[in-house]
């Protein structure tokens, strides 16, 4: 049995990527509309995210507003905490 292709992109060090991305309409553009981007991407350069902002930029009509960023890596060490007591029941 083989690993799925998101499943080895964490290992590989890739995080779950959210971009919010707010443009303008293009027949509107006081008017702004909301778009949610979610991938696995490489945090700090998030070369996906830019490749996709690119294409965006070149072949979409609606010009970026702005855009947010939040990105997690669902694998990391172990976190340890330490424990104050010991309960020991029977």
């Amino acid at each position: 049995m083989q690993a799925s292709e998101a499943f080895r992109r964490q290992i590989d060090g890739y995080g779950l990527t959210t971009a919010q991305i707010y443009y303008r309409m293009p027949d509107c553009r006081s008017v702004i509309q909301e778009f949610v981007w979610q991938q696995y991407d490489l945090w700090p350069k998030f070369p996906k995210l830019k490749k996709f902002l690119s294409f965006w930029e070149e072949e979409i009509e609606g010009p970026l507003h702005s855009v947010t960023v939040a990105h997690q890596r669902l694998i990391r060490p172990a976190e340890i905490r330490a424990i104050d007591g010991e309960f020991v029941l029977h």
